[in-house]
C-alpha cells in the first residue's frame, strides 16, 4: 500500500468555493457496494435510498472560531489554529510564524498574552494563555475554513451543520452540512431514525498524509463520544435489522472507536475518551453499514476511509465519473451515499 495509490487529478474549478443553497439542493451520487451501480440524484431525495429502521448517525460537534491572530513582542505576525483545549487556558495548536520556540510570547490584539510553552510535532505547539478564552473567543476568533476556499463566507453558520451543539472543532464535519431540518423531518416520518455522537475535530482530521508508506502516518487523538441514549438507539435499530447510516467520516470513526469496547451481543458500547483509529484499507467494520460523505482530498486519510469502505478501485473510478460529471469537491461541494 502507497500512498500514491489514493492520488487523482482534479481541475481546480471543480473544488467548491461556497456553499449551495437551500443546504439540501447539493448533488448526490450513490453508490451501493454490492453491484457498482451508481445513481445521480440530489441529496434532498436520499430517503428514496433509506429504508424504516435505517438509523442515521451525525456528529453535533460545533466549529468554533478557533483561527486567531497575534504578533510577537518583536513584532512579527503570528497565526494561531486552535485545535484541543487541555486545560482552561491551555491549548493545542498550529502555530505559523518564525522562531516559535518555547517561551516565546505573544499578543493578541485585545492585549491578552500567551505563551508557548512546548513545541511539539512541526507547527504544532501548546500555548497557555493568560487567562480562559471563554468569555473572549468569540470577539477575536474567527470560524476558520480549509485553505482551499478562497471566498470569504458571508453567514459562518453555514460551516456549521444544522444539529451542531458541542463547541470544539477546528473543522466542520462537512458531510452533514447538506442537512435541513425539513429533510430530516421528512426521513424521520419515513421511519427513519436519528442519533447524534461527538468528534471534536482536530489535526488528526485534516493533516496531510506525507509518507510514503500510509501506515507510517502518525495519529493524534480527537476527543469523541456515544452517549448512553446514541449506544441504546444504535443497539436498537441494529437489532430490528436497520441499518447503521454514519453521517460522515467523523461519525465512523467515533462509531467504529465505540465498537472496540462494544459488551457481548451489542453493537456498539456508551463510550467518551480519545481516539487514535486510523481506517485503511483491509479494516474490518462492526457497526457501520452505510454511510454518507463528500468528496475528498487526494491522498488525504479521509480518503483511505471510504476506500476501506467501498474499495479503493471502486471509489477512485466514482471519483473520475463524478469529475467528468461537474459534481462539486471538498468541504462545500457534493456528497456521495455509500451502502
Amino acid at each position: 500500500m502507497r500512498t500514491t495509490d489514493f492520488d487523482y487529478e482534479l481541475p481546480a474549478a471543480l473544488i467548491a468555493q461556497e456553499p449551495v443553497e437551500p443546504r439540501d439542493s447539493a448533488r448526490l451520487m450513490v453508490l451501493n457496494r454490492a453491484t457498482g451501480e451508481i445513481t445521480h440524484t440530489v441529496f434532498r431525495e436520499i430517503g428514496n435510498f433509506l429504508r424504516p429502521g435505517d438509523l442515521l448517525v451525525a456528529n453535533r460537534t460545533r466549529v468554533i472560531p478557533a483561527r486567531l491572530f497575534a504578533r510577537k513582542t518583536t513584532g512579527g505576525r503570528v497565526e494561531i489554529l486552535l485545535l484541543r483545549r487541555e486545560a482552561p487556558a491551555t491549548w493545542q495548536a498550529l502555530v505559523r510564524g518564525r522562531g516559535l520556540t518555547a517561551g516565546k510570547r505573544l499578543v493578541l490584539e485585545n492585549g491578552l498574552e500567551a505563551e508557548i510553552i512546548a513545541v511539539l510535532d512541526g507547527p504544532l505547539r501548546r500555548i497557555r494563555f493568560s487567562h480562559p478564552l471563554d468569555d473572549s473567543l468569540a470577539r477575536l476568533g474567527q470560524v476558520p475554513l480549509p485553505p482551499y476556499i478562497h471566498r470569504p463566507l458571508e453567514d459562518p453558520e453555514r460551516y456549521q451543520t444544522i444539529f451542531a451543539r458541542e463547541a470544539g472543532s477546528a473543522a466542520a464535519p462537512t458531510a452533514g452540512l447538506h442537512f435541513t431540518e425539513c429533510l430530516l423531518e421528512a426521513l424521520q416520518r419515513q421511519g427513519v431514525g436519528f442519533a447524534t455522537v461527538t468528534l471534536h475535530v482536530g489535526l488528526d482530521t485534516f493533516a496531510p498524509v506525507k509518507e510514503d508508506d500510509p501506515r507510517e502516518h502518525k495519529i493524534h487523538t480527537e476527543w469523541c463520544e456515544v452517549s448512553p441514549e446514541a449506544a441504546a438507539a444504535i443497539n436498537r435499530a441494529r437489532a430490528a435489522g436497520g441499518r447503521i447510516v454514519a453521517v460522515g467520516t467523523t461519525s465512523v470513526r467515533t462509531l467504529e472507536t465505540a465498537a472496540r469496547h462494544a459488551r457481548r451481543g451489542e453493537a456498539v458500547s456508551p463510550w467518551a475518551g480519545d481516539t487514535d483509529l486510523f481506517i485503511l484499507p483491509g479494516f474490518r467494520f462492526r457497526v457501520v453499514d452505510a454511510m454518507v460523505t463528500n468528496f475528498h482530498l487526494p491522498k488525504s486519510t479521509l480518503l483511505m476511509l471510504v476506500s476501506a469502505f467501498a474499495g479503493r478501485e471502486r471509489i477512485l473510478g466514482a471519483y473520475e465519473i463524478a469529475r467528468q460529471e461537474g459534481y462539486r469537491f471538498f468541504s462545500f461541494g457534493d456528497a456521495m451515499l455509500i451502502l
